[in-house]
């Protein structure tokens, strides 16, 4: 059964500091995600979450080494692949749905065949544990983001690194492709975000102002605009173009590890240590609403491709899927 759910709406405060925008969450009433299901299955933290493309399906990696795929018509859990000998930390969806990149601390990438569960490919080359993966979007390179630091560009079909991207200083968190696959952004510990030109490998810019690490970033689909968290707390907006900061957003009260953008780009969506669930109005920088439920700290979140749902994963071993507004839906 669906617990009753308090409808909050969010009133900001904002500030005008140095040129920049500041926005802070302060809750009122109105409507907001309603939870649909959590899903069990996980014997340790839920690390990652993934929508296939169709909606249909959902892949989630766990610090108890597997990745699970699960039916999100009946809720139920599909298939579990095991192959990693250590904690799984990202799970990602090929342009195509038929293959799943999985990144793990045992160092190692592993390209999964949807259809089978079987390892198709073991990606070695990190001296580090392997903290993320991401597809360009025509599915035929893989970037990954490692704890030595680097980054590697893969060739999906042979597996083989082309490229090996040096430049931060200590963990790179998170990595994603911009929509036309031209620039590559990565997140690391050192407290930057680097944007890297994949055709030549070289670093465009680096984005300076968040003052802790960057665990998550995200670009909207028209790939102008870059958000990322940390773990000072608060989620950056940034101008890809210029490399400009254009807003913060304030309400967590500990580290944001994952912020997406839904699919028209209206809303960013944020999980924090804080154990709870932002929205944001990407237009305003207005925080629209707060999820609670989770009782660990929320490490993943996803909308789904048609706009309709959000899943969120968190330390507590679950996964929670949450059904949009239909105000806020759209693609």
């Amino acid at each position: 059964m669906k617990p009753n759910i308090r409808r909050l709406r969010a009133v900001v405060v904002w500030l005008s500091v140095g040129g920049l925008a500041l926005f802070t969450l302060l809750p009122l009433s109105a409507q907001e995600p309603k939870l649909r299901t959590t899903l069990k299955g996980h014997t340790d933290w839920v690390t990652s979450v993934a929508f296939s493309k169709d909606s249909k399906t959902l892949a989630s990696g766990s610090m108890d080494q597997t990745i699970k795929l699960w039916d999100l018509t009946t809720g139920k859990e599909r298939a579990t692949f095991k192959g990693h000998t250590s904690s799984v930390f990202f799970v990602a969806y090929s342009p195509d749905d038929k293959t799943i990149a999985s990144a793990s601390a045992d160092d190692t990438i592993k390209l999964w065949d949807v259809k089978t569960g079987k390892a198709q490919a073991t990606l070695k080359g990190h001296k580090g544990a392997a903290f993320v993966v991401a597809f360009s979007p025509d599915g035929k390179t893989l970037a990954s983001g490692s704890g030595d630091g680097t980054i590697k560009l893969w060739d999906v079909q042979t597996g083989k690194a082309q490229t090996t991207l040096k430049g931060h200083k200590t963990f790179v968190q998170d990595v994603v492709f911009s929509p036309d696959g031209k620039t590559l952004a990565s997140a690391s510990q050192d407290e930057t975000i680097k944007l890297w030109d994949v055709a030549n490998a070289k670093v465009q810019d680096t984005l300076y102002g968040h003052r802790d690490g960057v665990f998550s970033v995200a670009f909207n689909r028209d790939g102008n605009v870059l958000a990322s968290g940390s773990a000072d707390h608060t989620i950056k907006l940034w101008d890809v173009k210029t490399g400009k900061e254009r807003a913060t957003f304030m309400g967590h009260t500990n580290t944001v590890f994952a912020v997406a953008f839904s699919p028209n780009g209206k809303n960013l969506v944020s999980g924090s240590m804080d154990k709870t669930i932002k929205l944001w109005d990407t237009a305003t920088g207005k925080g629209w609403a707060t999820l609670k439920g989770h009782t660990n700290t929320v490490h993943a979140v996803a909308f789904s491709p048609d706009g309709k749902m959000l899943a969120s994963g968190s330390f507590d071993s679950t996964i929670k899927l949450w059904d949009m507004p239909e105000t806020k839906q759209g693609q």
